[in-house]
């Protein structure tokens, strides 16, 4: 009874947000599944049409630059097949002057909310599980947006095409995305300065977004076997007090091998 209880108000508490929100988050439903293309626009695309094209940019500028986001991201999370609208909403954070357009900010949001749902139902099922242990704190540590942004963003080589804006960075601070060669102050930071520049929040911030689309695009089913191959295996940090609780380490492993290990299929 006392972990029933537990898991449900942590659940609870994880899939209500704290404040209101906004603008409304995408619904999560098997509707969720219809392409992209049909969701609700964002607030700011509301007030200037659904269409929104930046006089930066040419209309040829933007199809060759959602086409390299598409490729990245059906290349990492291949087969699944990206819309264009969809991977340049994912790969692109609301730093970036490109976010006028769109952005990943309610992915993100709808993808957090999954990813704490699908640590609960694991941890709940889970064979370590002990009645000492805390719901809200192994969440906390396993899924920090920073831990998500060291650990799982560069399997996934998210810095090499996510648009966005270091800050803290004088004469660098610069938009970054898939036509802009890295600097090289950024390619070997130490993890200190890798957090005061914003990289590592940035990152995980994109993990849960592209957890939010891939939920919305594909269905739970494929969600929940990126949870359990790419996501969840790198959040098993050995002698670290961050990442997954190492009472739920050997879990992890035995699902993960079950549905395919690390590169098993995300689609039956």
């Amino acid at each position: 009874m006392f972990k029933n209880v537990g898991c449900a108000q942590a659940l609870r508490r994880a899939v209500t947000p704290r404040r209101a929100v906004p603008t409304p988050v995408v619904a999560v439903t098997r509707a969720a599944r219809r392409s992209y293309v049909n969701a609700a626009p964002s607030s700011a695309e509301s007030s200037r049409g659904s269409q929104v094209i930046t006089p930066s940019k040419s209309l040829e500028e933007w199809r060759r630059q959602d086409d390299a986001l598409v490729r990245h991201l059906n290349d990492v999370f291949s087969p699944l097949q990206f819309p264009p609208e969809l991977a340049s909403r994912i790969l692109t954070h609301a730093s970036h002057p490109d976010a006028m357009r769109r952005h990943n900010g309610r992915l993100s949001f709808v993808g957090r909310r999954v990813l704490q749902s699908y640590l609960l139902m694991f941890v709940h099922s889970a064979p370590g599980l002990q009645p000492e242990h805390n719901y809200e704190r192994i969440l906390e540590r396993a899924l920090n947006t920073y831990v998500l942004g060291e650990h799982v963003a560069p399997k996934w080589a998210i810095g090499k095409v996510l648009k966005w804006r270091p800050m803290n960075v004088g004469s660098f601070s610069k938009p970054l995305g898939p036509d802009v060669a890295v600097p090289s102050p950024f390619e070997n930071l130490e993890r200190d300065g890798a957090k005061g520049i914003g990289m590592y929040k940035v990152h995980g911030t994109t993990v849960e977004a592209i957890v939010g689309g891939i939920f919305h695009q594909f269905g739970g089913s494929v969600a929940h076997r990126l949870f359990h191959t790419r996501i969840l295996p790198n959040l098993i940090i050995e002698g670290s007090h961050e990442g997954l609780h190492s009472a739920y380490h050997d879990h992890a492993r035995q699902i993960c091998e079950k549905m395919g290990g690390p590169e098993g299929s995300l689609v039956r």
